[in-house]
């Protein structure tokens, strides 16, 4: 089977004080990353598509006919909502639930049973047809509910977050599960996600939404590469920080001053505002000869400016699987140390910190 062609703009209330107003596409066959902060509007702009809202206005098109317009109820769409619970039906044997849809669309009993099973195999559960959902796990269901989104062979299939109420290694069994069934039954989809793995293993395009506008978008690598707001860049784990040029270098404009320089020329006017793109690995992280705030402060404003080391101050620690991440103020910086270099220099929040990158660690982009 092949999806359909996706054209969609949805404009909907939303209760944190702001309308969704956004834009998306997808061609047939693909595969579409939606990544946003919580409450930035991705599951409205799901439930809209899917017909399960009505917008305050907009377009749903799905291979040129305009869903909206016609009115055309969610049953007969021919789009499936995937979320982050399976929602199976508790009476009804694994195999009945992936045919239950089959049977709805006037498929006799046993050609949708021999449908039921075939999908079962696909998702790596053969001879799981008789059990009820009670008899199995959380991503045992989870690969059900996908088995009876799939069997309908839907023209577009929406997935909410399908993964996050999913341990680590379930979650990674089923991502490439749905990456391999996408991919093999060229199925249309959008994936909403808060997990870059998500995006990068599943999506070839990647769209931001933002506080109910369309952010960023643009092949996954490419938008990932060039983070255009924050969020992007914590979702691609790097620092992204805000200045302005001056001279080829980027400028913080705050006190103390800070100055960052890259090894790559960037052509950009004075006075124009720039992002610099730093990993938080590349960051060192040192104490100052003071070791007070004020004191450290007072040394920094007669010292002068040094490109790629500057005076900031510890917000919080964060625990990472490789060690401590320490967040840093003015400007919002991130720094990866291993565990024991934290316990070595005694960080705390609110201690003053002295950080360091190499021009070669530094990106330079124009905003």
């Amino acid at each position: 089977m092949t999806g359909g062609a996706l054209r969609a703009h949805v404009v909907a209330p939303r209760k944190g004080g702001f309308r969704l107003d956004a834009e998306v596409s997808a061609a047939p066959g693909e595969i579409v990353g939606v990544m946003g902060p919580s409450g930035a509007g991705k599951s409205t702009l799901l439930a809209v598509i899917a017909g399960l809202l009505r917008p305050e206005s907009g377009t749903v098109q799905l291979d040129g006919v305009d869903l909206q317009r016609r009115r055309v109820p969610a049953s007969r769409r021919g789009i499936v909502l995937l979320g982050q619970e399976p929602h199976l039906f508790p009476h009804m044997t694994a195999r009945q639930n992936v045919g239950f849809g089959l049977r709805a669309r006037g498929v006799e009993r046993e050609q949708a049973a021999r449908s039921a099973d075939e999908w079962l195999w696909n998702v790596g559960l053969d001879g799981f047809g008789d059990h009820a959902p009670r008899e199995l796990s959380g991503g045992q269901q989870q690969r059900v509910a996908l088995a009876r989104a799939l069997a309908t062979e839907p023209r577009l299939l929406l997935l909410d977050e399908p993964l996050t109420a999913l341990d680590a290694e379930t979650a990674g069994d089923i991502r490439a599960l749905l990456h391999h069934q996408l991919v093999s039954t060229r199925t249309t989809a959008l994936v909403v996600t808060h997990d870059t793995v998500d995006a990068v293993a599943l999506a070839q395009r990647l769209v931001v939404i933002e506080a109910g506008a369309v952010t960023q978008q643009g092949p996954v690598r490419e938008v990932l590469a060039a983070p255009a707001t924050r969020f992007v860049a914590v979702a691609a784990g790097v620092n992204r920080v805000q200045g302005t040029a001056r001279a080829g270098a980027w400028h913080s404009g705050g006190e103390p001053a800070v100055v960052l320089t890259a090894r790559a020329h960037t052509k950009v006017a004075d006075g124009a505002a720039l992002a610099a793109l730093v990993r938080p690995g590349s960051v060192v992280l040192e104490r100052p000869a003071d070791l007070s705030w004020t004191g450290a402060l007072r040394l920094a404003r007669v010292e002068e400016v040094t490109p790629n080391t500057w005076l900031a101050r510890i917000v919080r620690l964060e625990q990472t699987p490789a060690g401590v991440r320490v967040h840093t103020a003015e400007p919002r910086f991130a720094v990866d140390l291993p565990v024991d270099r934290v316990a070595e220099l005694q960080l705390t929040p609110g201690d003053p910190v002295r950080l360091s990158v190499k021009p070669s660690d530094v990106r330079l982009l124009p905003v």
